[in-house]
């Protein structure tokens, strides 16, 4: 733990850059989505940064970055604060730095654009769309996130199931990155390189812009389709999203029982159906319905592009854009109902996802309500999940994770704030390396890579003491 003499010091320092000290500012800031875990609530709820810091251009940031060096002053990288496991809480005190100053699109070309880690996601798509273009990939919390806090704390989201995860080759095409050191260097990733930063929790450097493909807009019109049953709905969507004549951005089903927690749309999806919430584009809409016929699904709303587009970007509808309602969105809208209601993150096997989606309904029935998103995963497509669980304990959840690894199914545990156990959503990249070199007194997000840090620690003091 920095001592505040050196931060108050480096405060000092910074002059007319902005800077909060305020409690409420504070609290505010150095926290995330982490209360969606009842095992991680417990843990974070109290840690706070000495103070919030808001670099509002890159010479700014490089000032903040080298004062912090120097000091050996903790900073903990902070974009909109949509993360659901502790990616932005300063567990060491230390300094949050809100990267949202920094929102400036510096590039753009067809099929490409450079922005700034700070933007927010919605601006992105509202400023490329006079131009015909989009980003592919964006989360729930399209409005709020910025794109750097995406693309080093999520994974995937909307658009996943047409281009796959933002961990996938190609996904991010180049970033732009500061050294935590006391002259910091600004330095390039490019191509597979990418990865050593993609889903690291700003650990080992701070990213100061993104490169992404982007793709050609479409009008994407969205719908509601219900179901008799869970099982019907998946094979809806898994025929769907096997469909590549429809251009698609969401396919998301929900179990019985979800639409409870859905009260803006809940008279277009009776609690006792299984629904899908699915965005194509608008001109095959209607294909889109032959498939849900085929499956005994009854389309019970649909919305236009133009409103659609209304909804998300003017909120010029009393129902918010339903990708709102879908991914981790799901899990938010459940716990304003159900207190003790959390999650799994969880992957189906690809060409078995149907039939296990079968067997779990029935293994977990009255304690796990079922709410799948279906993705493009390298050469096919299947369907992760976000699960609604019923909480009894952290013994239990450990109980039901065996369960399903044991029956095909990938778990990625979302009640840890490390990068180390995440499983199957953990970037296969040296992002240790990086670390070392981007980060050499261990400053940046400290606690994210326990195992690294106990042995810098301990090489650290062996060298002191020589």
């Amino acid at each position: 733990m920095t001592n505040t003499s050196a931060l108050q010091t480096f405060i000092a320092d910074l002059g007319d850059i902005p800077v909060a000290t305020d409690p409420g500012t504070i609290k505010l800031k150095s926290r995330d989505f982490f209360w969606f875990s009842p095992i991680l609530k417990p843990l974070l709820e109290d840690k706070r940064a000495f103070a919030i810091v808001r670099p509002r251009n890159r010479d700014e940031l490089v000032k903040v970055v080298a004062l912090a060096a120097r000091r050996r002053i903790a900073l903990t990288t902070r974009g909109g604060g949509t993360g659901n496991y502790g990616q932005c809480v300063p567990l060491d005190g230390g300094i949050v730095l809100d990267m949202t100053g920094l929102d400036r699109i510096l590039e753009t070309r067809p099929g490409l654009v450079k922005v700034e880690a700070g933007k927010l996601m919605l601006e992105i798509d509202r400023e490329l769309k006079p131009a015909g273009w989009e980003l592919r990939v964006f989360p729930s919390t399209r409005a709020t996130a910025t794109i750097g806090g995406f693309i080093c704390g999520g994974a995937a989201g909307a658009g996943s199931i047409t281009w796959g995860q933002i961990g996938d080759a190609g996904a991010v095409q180049a970033m732009t990155l500061i050294s935590m050191e006391e002259t910091p260097r600004i330095f390039t990733l490019e191509g597979p390189d990418t990865m050593k930063a993609v889903h690291a929790y700003g650990v080992n450097g701070i990213v100061l812009d993104v490169t992404l493909p982007t793709a050609p807009c479409h009008d994407w019109a969205e719908a509601i389709v219900t179901f008799d049953s869970l099982v019907d709905c998946a094979r809806f969507a898994q025929a769907l999203a096997e469909d590549q004549i429809i251009a698609k951005k969401l396919i998301s089903v929900h179990a019985p029982g979800i639409s409870a927690f859905f009260k803006r749309i809940q008279r277009y999806a009776p609690v006792d159906k299984a629904l899908a919430i699915i965005m194509v584009s608008e001109p095959q809409l209607w294909a889109a319905g032959v498939h849900a016929r085929a499956f005994g699904g009854t389309v019970s709303y649909t919305r236009d592009a133009a409103a659609a587009e209304a909804a998300a970007f003017d909120s010029l509808d009393p129902i918010p854009p339903l990708y709102e309602f879908c991914w981790n969105h799901t899990t938010l809208r459940a716990l304003k109902v159900e207190p003790d209601i959390t999650y799994l993150q969880v992957l189906f096997p690809m060409g078995k996802n149907i039939e296990t989606l079968a067997w779990a309904e029935k293994e977990f029935a009255g304690e796990i309500l079922w709410h799948l998103e279906f993705q493009k995963r390298y050469a096919g497509f299947t369907n992760s999940s976000l699960p609604l669980v019923r909480y009894r304990s952290a013994e239990r959840l450990q109980e039901i994770t065996a369960k399903l690894e044991a029956n095909g199914l990938k778990v990625s545990n979302p009640h840890i704030y490390t990068l180390e156990g995440t499983g199957w959503k953990r970037i296969k990249a040296d992002q240790e390396g990086l670390k070392r070199e981007a980060d050499p007194y261990f400053l940046l997000n400290p606690g994210r890579l326990p195992s690294l840090e106990s042995a810098h620690a301990l090489t650290a003091g062996t060298m002191a003491a020589e």
